[in-house]
């Protein structure tokens, strides 16, 4: 059940209060769902030739996850104008940038619907995926509207909403379409070296053994059957990989949300103080 926006005074944004979606961005596994987002679009070869081609991605990787999450926070919890700015800003440099197919030397934009669409649709996959396997409660029509929550930001970043998909359904449809363009090709093999050991000061690197490459490999773990395929590695059984997603989610949200959402943008705690406590993300709101 959607809860009705009693904020104060001041811009709800694109998504509202009383969205979905509002609920969801508060919870701490969406780092980990961000990561499989990653793993699931270096499967588009094409996709992540956009990426490898125009920066050097692990030089600047944590650059690019920072810059990720600062939009997803912003489209979520800043006001309409901020969403609006951080979409003009996708919308600008994909419109500048090229890749080049190596087999045929053909370039192609960035702003490519077909490759914005899966940009999209992995975030929004692994995003929901993460966060119900995980213990988050959310029933199938709250899952459904998250889903077509988002072809509001799938219109920001350039995309016709109305070709975007608005359930479960048609997500999986679309997935199912696009299949057979899947591959772990050079550039997809780049970016799981990086993600399951990436470059850090020397100083980080028990931080990098202890907590990043656990984020990185329950993420992996999460990935539908095919992507496990592709990358080469066995699958490991969906009943194990559950019962970490959930034991991790309990443990992270056993922090509480005040310090968690201290974490630098805190994007949510100026949503509050922009519009009011009752504009605290809370998966309780969702409950029947």
């Amino acid at each position: 059940m959607a809860v009705a926006t009693s904020a104060g005074a001041g811009d709800p944004g694109l998504f509202t209060p009383g969205s979905v979606t509002w609920q969801m961005h508060g919870d701490p596994m969406m780092w980990v769902a961000g990561v499989r987002a990653l793993y699931l679009q270096a499967l588009h070869p094409r996709a992540v030739r956009g990426v490898t081609q125009n920066s050097d991605f692990r030089r600047d990787a944590w650059g690019r996850l920072r810059r990720t999450a600062d939009f997803v926070g912003t489209t979520t919890y800043g006001t309409t104008e901020a969403a609006e700015r951080a979409g003009a800003r996708v919308r600008g440099i994909h419109a500048r940038l090229t890749a080049t197919d190596p087999d045929t030397g053909a370039r192609y934009g960035l702003d490519e619907p077909a490759l914005l669409l899966w940009v999209h649709c992995a975030e929004i996959d692994s995003y929901l995926h993460v966060l119900r396997r995980s213990g988050f409660p959310l029933t199938d029509a709250q899952a459904d509207r998250y889903v077509a929550e988002h072809r509001a930001d799938a219109r920001l970043v350039g995309l016709d909403p109305e070709t975007v998909p608005a359930s479960r359904a048609e997500l999986a449809a679309y997935f199912a379409k696009v299949r057979p363009e899947l591959a772990a090709g050079p550039e997809a093999r780049e970016v799981d070296d990086f993600l399951r050991r990436p470059p850090i000061h020397p100083l980080l690197i028990p931080a990098r053994e202890l907590l990043w490459r656990w984020v990185a490999r329950l993420a992996y773990a999460s990935l539908p059957a095919y992507a496990h395929e592709l990358y080469g590695r066995p699958a490991p059984a969906p009943a194990a990989v559950t019962r970490e997603l959930r034991a991790t989610g309990a443990v992270l949200r056993a922090i509480p949300a005040r310090v968690r959402w201290q974490l630098p943008p805190k994007h949510i705690l100026r949503a509050m103080a922009r519009l009011g406590p009752d504009a605290r993300p809370d998966p309780d709101k969702l409950r029947p």
